[in-house]
C-alpha cells in the first residue's frame, strides 16, 4: 500500500508550536511508517518525517512574509496531482481545492474535513461529494448532504502529555486569540472565580486581542505567555487546575481539550460543536451553559479524578486508535467500499 498524505502548507509538519491539522497530519504519518506502510508526505521542504518527503515549497507561509499563499498552494497541490499515479491512494488534509482534481486522476483519494471554514466551501464537496471519500472528525461537524466513509477521531502522542496527579493553582487558555475560541470568557471566569489565568497561542485577530485581551492583561491574575512549544505546553497543561474553553462557535474537535485531559487536567467547556462527544460531563470536566456556570464548575473543578481525564484519552484519543481506524478506511476504499455514515 502506497499512501501520498497531502498536508498543508500553512506551517511546517509537525508545526514548531501552532498549526493543529499540521500536527494531525504528522501524527498518522509517522504512526503508519512505524507499521510499514510506504508513506510519502507531501509538505514544506523543512518538513519532518521518517517517510519520504516531497515538497516544491521551502517553508510555511505563515512563516514566510515573502510568501504568496495561493500560489504556494497551487505548486504544491499540483506536485502531488502530477505523480498521483504513483500511489494508491491519495490522503487529502488540504480542504477543498485538491477534489478539484479528483476526476482528473485515477487514483482514490479520501479527505480528512478538519472543518467548514465557512458554508460557501460546502458546494465543492458537493459536487465531489460521489468520486470520492470523505472522513469526519467528529459527528457533530457532518454536513447532512455529504456521505461519509467513517468518522476519526483525533488521537495523541501520549508518549508527549506527561501525566500530573496534582494540580497547581491556576487555569490555562490554550488556543488562537479569536472570537470564536472565547479568550475573553476565559478572563471573565477567571476574574469571577478569583483564579489566577495563564492564557497562551498564537494572535489570530490582533483587533480583539487589542481590544478585549490586552488591557486584562496584568501579569499577575491575567498572564499572556504567547505561543509555546510542545515542552512548554506539556507543563503548562499538566499543571492547571483546568483548561478554559468557553468556545463561541461550533469546534469540529479541539485538540487542546485532548491535550489537556492526556496529562489529567480536566475541561470545563461551553458544549458547541464536538464538545459533549469528547468531554464527560462530570467525569473528565463540565459542559457549562455560561459564565456564572463556569464559575460554578472552577470551584468544584478539585472533584474530577484527573486519571480518569488521562484514562478517557488512552481509550478513546491516541495516536494508535487514529491510525488503526485510518487503516480500516484505507482499506474500505481499495477494497472498492462506499460504505456510508459508519463509526470505525
Amino acid at each position: 500500500m502506497k499512501i501520498a498524505m497531502l498536508s498543508p502548507i500553512a506551517w511546517r509538519t509537525p508545526p514548531w508550536h501552532y498549526g493543529p491539522w499540521e500536527l494531525v497530519v504528522s501524527l498518522i504519518t509517522e504512526e503508519l511508517v512505524s507499521r510499514g506502510v510506504d508513506v510519502t508526505l507531501f509538505a514544506t521542504d523543512d518538513s519532518v518525517t521518517r517517510g519520504k518527503l516531497e515538497s516544491v515549497v521551502p517553508k510555511g507561509y505563515e512563516e514566510d512574509p515573502s510568501a504568496d499563499a495561493k500560489v504556494n498552494e497551487a505548486l504544491h497541490i499540483s506536485h502531488l496531482m502530477e505523480s498521483a499515479g504513483d500511489y494508491d491512494l491519495i490522503h487529502n488534509h488540504f480542504d477543498f481545492l485538491p477534489l478539484s482534481y479528483s476526476a482528473l486522476i485515477r487514483t482514490p483519494m479520501v479527505t480528512t474535513i478538519h472543518g467548514f471554514s465557512s458554508p460557501r466551501i460546502l458546494p465543492v464537496y458537493e459536487k465531489y461529494n460521489r468520486k470520492t471519500h470523505y472522513i469526519s472528525i467528529s459527528f457533530a461537524d457532518r454536513a447532512p448532504s455529504l456521505d461519509y466513509l467513517a468518522n476519526v477521531y483525533h488521537g495523541l502522542d501520549l508518549s508527549q502529555f506527561t501525566f500530573q496527579p496534582e494540580p497547581g493553582n491556576y487555569l490555562v487558555f490554550l488556543g488562537r486569540f479569536h472570537e470564536d475560541k472565547g479568550a475573553r470568557e476565559a478572563i471573565a471566569i477567571a476574574r469571577r472565580a478569583k483564579v489566577r489565568l495563564k492564557m497562551a497561542g498564537i494572535i489570530q485577530d490582533r483587533a480583539y486581542f487589542r481590544e478585549f485581551i490586552e488591557p486584562q492583561v496584568d501579569g499577575e491574575q491575567i498572564i499572556y505567555m504567547g505561543s509555546v512549544l510542545p515542552p512548554e505546553r506539556d507543563i503548562l497543561l499538566g499543571n492547571a487546575l483546568a483548561l478554559l474553553h468557553p468556545i463561541n462557535f461550533n469546534e469540529p474537535f479541539g485538540l487542546s481539550v485532548i491535550e489537556a485531559m492526556g496529562t489529567g487536567t480536566p475541561v470545563i467547556a461551553f458544549p458547541r460543536g464536538s464538545m459533549e462527544e469528547i468531554i464527560l460531563h462530570g467525569t473528565t470536566g463540565y459542559l457549562v451553559h455560561s459564565i456564572e456556570e463556569a464559575v460554578d464548575a472552577v470551584h468544584s473543578i478539585r472533584k474530577i479524578n484527573r486519571f480518569d481525564c488521562r484514562h478517557h484519552v488512552e481509550k478513546n484519543f491516541t495516536k494508535e486508535i487514529m491510525a488503526d481506524n485510518y487503516l480500516a478506511a484505507y482499506k474500505k476504499i481499495l477494497g472498492g467500499s462506499r460504505e456510508s455514515n459508519k463509526t470505525i
